[in-house]
Parts: structure tokens; C-alpha cells; sequence
């Protein structure tokens, strides 16, 4: 099965240049302050603009206001508003209606009760992204590098193009794909050295473990279907 991967929280043309090269699908830039992979949009401009073209480009805001979200359209032209605070789905709509781009929205996980939100953005968001549900005391929702009990998402299906995240990393992105089937995987402290730090080594492992496991679910499918 096709996989999308992407790499998300890139902050320097380098590491930016690494998940290109590796074949990332799409790539994300963080617009939250307290997140240590955040970048201003001055900044995020000349990523954006080396990453056109070759990878689907996502931002990365936090219930941010009509106001961020217009510097960002107008600045930044991105592919993807990814949402990963607290929007309804009455302001998923309206972002998705105002800007006239596609909306990713973020859905907490820890147990099955949590995927009851799903019928709520079915419809409305364009793609969900399953992460784990933060902890009580977090200062930001994502980028923690938890994962949850990826069985809660076995045999799942949403109705909606969906993406796996929360806790990935090389050896753990085949195990679960072969639970979800994820359709795509989201990293981003999973190939960090430090918060904030991207290694180019840990990206290119990766993206080559999604594409070997995909790969093998792939196999596995035809010589089953062969049986």
C-alpha cells in the first residue's frame, strides 16, 4: 500500500534538503511559540519556497487566531493548515471555507471512547492525524514522542483519509503500520537528536523503514491474495 510520510518540525535547509532527498511526501513547519520547533514565518519563507514543488508543504498551528492564520495563507502559501489545538468543527469548517486551503485535523488518542470525535470532523476536515493524547501538565500538544496503543486504531475505518503520529520512530513505524494500515505517518521527535534538533541520519532511516514496511504489507497482501 502507498504510504505518505511525513516529516514534520523542520527547522534548517539542511535537514529540510535530507527529508527531500529521502523521498519525504510531505513536510511540516511548526507555528506554536512554546514548541522548540518552532520557526517565525521570515524564516519559514525561504524553507517553504526550497521545499515547493517537491514535497506537499504543512503547517503546524495551535488555535490560532483569523489573523496568524491569514500571515501564514498570504506568506507562506502552504499546501496543508494542520490543526493541533482545540478547534470544533464549526472552526475547522470556517478555516477550511476562509482560506480556501486543505485542513488536517489533529485528534488526540488514548482510548477507544477518544475516536468518537471522528464522525465530528468526517466531512468537514480534510485528513485526521491520530496522536496521543498529551498529559494534564503539557505546554503543547504534540512533539512529545508518546505513543499510544496503536490497537485502538485496528481496523478502523474513519470514512476519512487519516495519518499516524505520536512516538514514531525507524523501528518502531513497521509495527504500526502492520496494526493501523495507516495510510500515512507523521515524525518529528522520532528523528531528533535533541528537541528541536533534526538528525539527518534518523530521517533517512525513517523514511526508508515506512517505504521497506509498506513494502512487505505489499508482498504479504499479493501472495495472500494469490493463496
Amino acid at each position: 500500500m502507498p504510504v505518505i510520510v511525513k516529516i514534520c518540525g523542520l527547522k534548517t535547509p539542511e535537514t529540510l534538503d535530507t527529508a527531500l532527498d529521502a523521498g519525504a511526501d510531505m513536510v511540516g513547519f511548526v507555528f506554536f511559540a512554546p514548541s522548540p520547533r518552532h520557526v517565525d514565518i521570515s524564516d519559514a519563507a525561504a524553507l517553504v519556497e526550497r521545499a515547493r514543488h517537491r514535497a506537499e508543504i504543512a503547517v503546524l498551528t495551535v488555535d490560532a487566531d483569523d489573523t496568524a492564520l491569514d500571515a501564514i495563507a498570504t506568506g507562506l502559501r502552504p499546501d496543508w493548515l494542520q490543526l493541533h489545538g482545540h478547534e470544533t468543527p464549526e472552526r475547522v469548517a470556517g478555516i477550511r471555507r476562509r482560506f480556501g486551503l486543505r485542513v488536517m485535523k489533529a485528534l488526540p488518542v488514548e482510548s477507544r471512547a477518544d475516536l468518537a470525535a471522528v464522525a465530528d470532523y468526517a466531512g468537514i476536515a480534510d485528513r485526521l492525524l491520530f496522536d496521543a493524547r498529551p498529559p494534564r501538565d503539557a505546554t503543547r500538544p504534540g512533539g512529545l514522542g508518546t505513543p499510544f496503543d496503536w490497537h485502538i486504531l485496528e481496523q478502523l475505518d474513519p470514512g476519512i483519509a487519516f495519518m499516524l503520529s505520536g512516538g514514531l520512530n525507524a523501528e518502531n513505524v513497521a509495527a504500526a503500520l502492520r496494526i493501523t494500515h495507516a495510510p500515512g505517518v507523521d515524525v518529528s521527535s522520532g528523528v531528533e537528536r535533541a528537541p528541536g534538533e533534526k538528525d539527518p541520519g534518523k530521517i533517512r532511516a525513517f523514511v526508508h523503514a515506512a517505504r521497506a514496511a509498506a513494502a512487505a504489507m505489499d508482498a504479504t497482501s499479493g501472495v495472500m491474495s494469490k493463496a
